[in-house]
């Protein structure tokens, strides 16, 4: 109930913020996005009202409180639900202008134009509240990943996944006054699955290792998200005519083709995230039992989608509006190609193995080169008018912000995308049973169990601390102290890890049991992996480039592309 008021505030603030801004030009969408706007958030209100209120009185008078979850009690989860809020409450403002500019039939690009910036910002708060949410599972979940495709992390992944999409099309519609219609579709599927999310963590209709909130408003979210869809699809039928646009694809070698081709995989990716997390209530229609899909699952159908993806990253900004020279575009890739292959054969001289694995770090080098080049041709373009090479990258990045924003987000993906490879790849692990003195070897780590200690803590809680030595390659590195703590007050458990990194790996140590009794054996569960850091060091460039790309530009970025004239010879 608390959380649901938390999201009724949030929605407030980022609907008021719209609404008190000077609009100017788009004075005639303003009474259909109130409407649209003030809807979502009478509904919202009313179940904090009428079904879930915080402040209805208890049957009974509790001798104590439970206090809060022990698996919420992490740094991350001050800023992680409201900063996930904002991504979702935030995609509503560029929804309902969309419907305004339907119910208007004002359907020109001024409701993008209007919403870019706010569509952004919802976007880098969706996308924060994930990583937030990926470290909070590495630190608290103790199973030595960041991202289980659990139903509730896909519920912020979906929606992610349908806004990325359509913050990438909406740039043809503005150069190219194409894809009208589609940009419309996917900002609607953007904002439905944001419903649909909700639905899933509030429900409990799929179960979650996340779900801290269920309730019995699922139903009502349900009907909700029913009348959306139904309400979005009706508009987009009566305006179906007036959104087809007159411009046609020109050539499959183009900016415009490049943009298409990402937004096909992205919502493939799409497709088959939703089809598996919804795979429980599929299955259990047909067959009457609820069926699961299990990582494995999701990596296997997943790799060659988004290793098209970071290919196509690198590839898109050689190609060029309307047209482009396949030769061109080839002669611009063998240089970084080689330097790519060359790299790989580096890191499998190292000792560095398995074919997909490499492929990997062949894609990533690959183009990462690419969009470091575009830095370096912006900046070399600006040092030939006589500028200090920093003072030409400086104005580069502040005369275009939106491009430039873009690819430093691409390189926080790249440099998450060496991590990722590093640790579902390359990831060592065990379990096994130590008595104190014993020791246990895993990749190049050593470790010696010490001997174990229970004392108690805080608020009722007894902690069971581990000291395990740790050697690299022989030499003493430290000492970690994984631990188990126990709340007696409500009898949970919770395992905190204990970890040792470094920029290229992590040595993970986690409690499972111990022999109380004599308190001279335990069991650890072990990890290795390698690179882990570098998927929250891509986070941060990552919602870095974010912000520089929404930062506003001292001068107008908005221009037209016009379509090329063809010379014709005359005698």
């Amino acid at each position: 109930a608390g959380s649901l008021r938390l999201w009724n505030l949030l929605l407030a603030i980022c609907t008021a913020a719209a609404m008190i801004r000077k609009w100017g030009d788009q004075k005639e969408l303003m009474p259909y996005v109130r409407l649209v706007a003030s809807f979502s958030q009478i509904f919202v209100l009313s179940l904090s009202v009428f079904v879930e209120n915080p402040f209805a009185l208890s049957e009974f008078i509790p001798p104590d409180g439970n206090g809060l979850n022990p698996l919420l009690r992490h740094p991350g989860m001050i800023i992680h639900p409201p900063v996930l809020y904002l991504g979702y409450v935030g995609f509503l403002v560029p929804y309902a202008f969309a419907m305004a500019a339907l119910m208007s039939g004002k359907l020109d690009d001024i409701w993008i134009r209007t919403t870019r910036r706010w569509t952004l910002i919802a976007w880098l708060f969706l996308s924060l509240g994930m990583i937030l949410g990926g470290r909070w599972a590495y630190d608290v979940l103790g199973w030595g990943g960041y991202w289980a495709w659990d139903p509730v992390e896909n519920a912020s992944f979906m929606p992610w996944l349908a806004g990325t999409a359509f913050l990438h099309s909406v740039m043809i519609q503005e150069k190219r006054d194409m894809f009208k219609m589609w940009n419309m579709v996917l900002i609607v599927l953007t904002y439905v699955l944001v419903i649909y999310g909700t639905f899933i963590v509030r429900s409990g209709v799929i179960s979650s290792v996340h779900s801290f909130a269920q309730s019995a408003i699922g139903p009502l979210f349900f009907g909700f998200l029913t009348f959306m869809i139904i309400f979005s699809a009706w508009w987009l039928f009566v305006r179906w005519d007036e959104l087809k646009s007159k411009n046609r694809l020109d050539s499959f070698f183009s900016r415009e083709a490049a943009f298409l081709y990402n937004n096909f995989l992205f919502l493939a990716i799409l497709a088959i995230v939703t089809l598996f997390t919804n795979y429980p209530i599929l299955s259990e229609l047909v067959t009457g039992e609820k069926g699961f899909v299990g990582p494995p699952v999701y990596e296997q159908a997943l790799w060659p989608l988004f290793v098209a993806l970071v290919l196509l990253m690198g590839v898109a900004p050689l190609t060029m509006w309307y047209r482009s020279s396949p030769k061109r575009i080839g002669m611009s890739l063998r240089w970084p190609a080689l330097a790519a292959t060359i790299g790989v054969g580096a890191l499998f001289a190292l000792g560095v193995r398995q074919w997909l694995g490499l492929l990997g770090f062949w894609v990533v080098i690959f183009s990462s080169i690419l969009t470091m080049l575009e830095f370096w041709k912006g900046t070399r373009a600006r040092m030939k008018k006589g500028e200090p090479i920093w003072t030409a990258f400086g104005r580069l990045m502040g005369r275009n912000r939106r491009r430039y924003g873009g690819y430093w987000i691409h390189i926080g993906v790249l440099v998450m995308a060496v991590g990722i490879v590093g640790v579902e790849i390359y990831q060592e692990e065990t379990q096994v049973r130590l008595e104190i003195g014993d020791k246990v070897q895993l990749a190049r780590y050593e470790m010696q169990f010490v001997g174990m200690d229970q004392y108690p803590g805080p608020d009722d809680l007894i902690i069971t601390e581990a000291t395990v030595d740790v050697y690299d390659n022989g030499k003493y590195v430290g000492q970690l102290n994984p631990r188990s703590e126990l709340y007696t007050r409500t009898g949970q458990p919770m395992t905190i890890p204990g970890s040792r990194s470094t920029i290229t790996e992590d040595f993970y140590v986690i409690t499972v049991n111990w022999e109380e009794m004599s308190a001279q054996a335990a069991t650890f569960r072990i990890f290795f992996n390698p690179m882990i850091n570098w998927v929250w060091a891509g986070g941060f460039i990552f919602i870095l480039g974010t912000m520089i790309a929404v930062w506003p530009s001292r001068v107008s970025q908005r221009t037209t592309v016009r379509k090329p004239r063809v010379a014709v010879a005359t005698d």
